[in-house]
């Protein structure tokens, strides 16, 4: 079964928001599965870091930062692309170029601030 998993924090990011632009932004996640990630991968920006990958969906003004796993998919992050958070870790990076994102360990820092736990 295909699962859209979210950490707290990207919950709290999309419950922030309206309900109805919610539901656009979900819908948009009803289109492909964690297997058209591998199809696709041109659809996707895809920032990699010790064997681990994360990939970033834009969907109407957001993006989503994703890893995918077995049953679906963990949302990390639900930015706005104009939002302060999103426009601080891009910083100084070329927007086309996910590899300069990658190394940015402040990038991680956020990824991981959205895990249980942490």
């Amino acid at each position: 079964m295909f699962q859209i998993i979210f950490t707290p924090v990207s919950s709290a990011e999309m419950s922030a928001l309206p309900k109805l632009l919610q539901m656009e932004i979900l819908d948009e996640f009803q289109n492909f599965s964690a297997e058209d990630v591998d199809r696709n991968p041109d659809s996707f920006g895809r920032i990699t870091q010790e064997g681990r990958t994360l990939y970033r969906f834009r969907a109407k003004e957001y993006r989503i930062y994703f890893e995918t796993r077995e049953d679906g998919l963990l949302i990390h992050r639900v930015l706005n692309k104009n939002s302060l958070k999103d426009f601080f870790y891009r910083s100084q990076v070329p927007l086309t170029e996910d590899e300069e994102l990658q190394k940015n360990p402040n990038f991680w820092a956020m990824i991981d601030s959205g895990q249980e736990g942490k």
